[in-house]
This record gives structure tokens, sequence and C-alpha cells, in this order.
């Protein structure tokens, strides 16, 4: 089914990007540019999503790290 979704993909994709770039292109030529569009577009994505949530856990660890420093200095530390 994989293949077959992104054959459907990658048509619709190719039509939009060749007739948004105004390219006159056959319908295998379009299918063609729109699979590989799906595969470069995919692994950009995936890329970035991963990076944003390398840096989103990084930032949440050092949010909850700091709220434990500050719990522990208010209430634990200074008596």
């Amino acid at each position: 089914m994989g293949v077959i979704y992104l054959i459907i993909i990658g048509a619709a994709a190719g039509f939009l990007a060749t007739r948004m770039m105004k390219v006159e292109a056959g319908i295998v030529p379009t299918v063609l540019i729109g699979i590989a569009g799906a595969l470069v577009g995919g692994v950009v994505i995936r890329v970035l999503l991963t990076v944003t949530g390398l840096l989103g856990g990084l930032i949440g660890a050092v949010l909850g790290a700091l709220l434990l420093i500050w719990l522990y200095q208010t209430y634990l530390g200074r008596k």
C-alpha cells in the first residue's frame, strides 16, 4: 500500500510542482518528479523533526533541572 500511496501523492505533488514552476512535462516525468520530491521532502521533514525533537527534549530537561534546583534550594537547602 505504501508504494501505491507514494505514486498517488507523487503524481499530485509532481503535477502541482510542474504547474507552479511552469514546466511542461509528460505524465511519467511529472510522476517521477513528484515521487523524488516526496522522498526528498520526507527526509528533510524527518531530519527537522528529529532535530527539533532533540532540541525540545534538551530544553525540557534543562527547565526540569532548573525547577528541581529551585525546589531544592527553596525547601531543603536553606534551613
